[in-house]
């Protein structure tokens, strides 16, 4: 009832938050009447100006309140949109590191771009990260017209790219990617002999768009580089003519929140029954052991234009759980892409070791 009655009076924890920037937004609406009679060029200019002051000593939050102010008055002038006093409030909260939740339709995109001129102008770098390619050029290519008009480069990653066009596209003050692309540009980095190759410079500001999505559920995917390891195994063909032969609850139990299957004992000894193997857990037989826990994977959790699709050729591509669209290139490592492959009866391609993972 006491804690009830304080939050009554006194708001919640966010709500205390952005009172305290009240006072900032009414600073940056002050200054509206004044920024608005300068002509294009010298609001240009203004870019200029707050470099200098950078490099003079003072921290982007001294320049703020006039970098807003800037900002949203470019943004009028190229793109025919005003920031309201709310996305004020949603620029400063990015700017500070936090989340800032906003509906359907209130601007998030154009948020942003308050939090990102402002932190561009150390000219160490901004990321935005989308969760497709298509928001990535999108915004690039629109939001771009309003860093443009300020005398900011803009540039894009997405995974057509070659490393020149990449470099360059890091290099520009504001870059906009995809989150996977952003990740496995970072691990292609780590993996050259020399810090000269990379294309990623060193990481400096970074705005998530649709966190819960990237940090939460796409975060349980780990990124992998793979390699080619041996050849593959002919045992996946033979293991597979097994798997149809065990029962599902009798002889293996498919655990679907985690993402596993495992044998029971009766599963164990029909297994050795069915491969004519004395002892599955004898080290001589621990490839042919792994061979049949992928095959089980690839049976009871891996579904056919799902999980995966099959072309017209007998390849086998997977199909991205969050976004829908086929992942051209990918396989999946430790002999599942091969185990689903002999389920599907198409030509068995050579195993993948991973070389690099987040």
């Amino acid at each position: 009832m006491f804690a009830w009655a304080l939050k009554k009076l006194l708001g919640t924890s966010h709500e205390r938050e952005v009172k305290k920037l009240r006072p900032i937004v009414e600073e940056i609406n002050k200054l509206e009447k004044s920024i608005k009679k300068l002509d294009d060029a010298a609001l240009k200019a203004k870019t200029g100006e707050f470099r200098e002051k950078l490099d003079n000593g003072a921290t982007l939050d001294d320049i703020l309140v006039e970098a807003f102010a800037v900002c949203r008055e470019a943004s009028l002038r190229s793109l025919r949109m005003r920031h309201y006093d709310v996305q004020l409030i949603g620029g400063m909260v990015l700017h500070k590191g936090n989340i800032a939740e906003m509906r359907t339709g209130e601007g998030k995109t154009l948020v942003a771009t308050l939090a990102c001129y402002l932190n561009a102008l150390e000219g160490k770098g901004v990321h935005v990260v989308t969760v497709n390619d298509y928001l990535a050029r999108r915004d690039s290519e629109q939001m771009g017209r309003l860093y443009g008009f300020l005398g900011l480069s803009t540039g894009v990653v997405v995974n057509s790219q070659g490393e020149h066009e990449k470099k360059a596209a890091y290099l520009s003050d504001i870059t906009y990617g995809q989150n996977n692309e952003f990740g496995f540009d970072y691990l292609r980095d780590n993996m050259k002999f020399s810090a000269l190759e990379y294309v990623q410079r060193e990481l400096n500001f970074a705005i998530v768009d649709e966190a819960d999505s990237i940090l939460i559920d796409e975060a349980r995917t780990p990124l992998i580089i793979s390699g080619q390891a041996e050849t593959s195994s002919d045992k996946y063909k033979t293991i597979n003519e097994v798997i149809p032969r065990l029962r599902k609850d009798e002889h293996y139990v498919v655990d679907e929140k985690q993402h596993s299957v495992s044998l029971t004992d009766d599963g164990i000894d029909q297994a050795q029954k069915l491969m004519g193997i004395k002892n599955l857990y004898d080290p001589v037989n621990l490839e042919s052991l792994h061979i049949l826990n992928q095959c089980l994977k690839a049976h009871s959790l891996f579904k056919r234009d799902v999980n995966y699709l099959v072309t017209e050729a007998g390849e086998v591509l997977i199909i991205d759980e969050f976004t829908g669209r086929v992942c051209a290139g990918r396989r999946w490592s430790d002999g599942l892409h091969q185990a689903v492959e002999a389920k599907e009866h198409v030509r068995i391609k050579e195993e993948t070791r991973t070389m690099a993972t987040i």
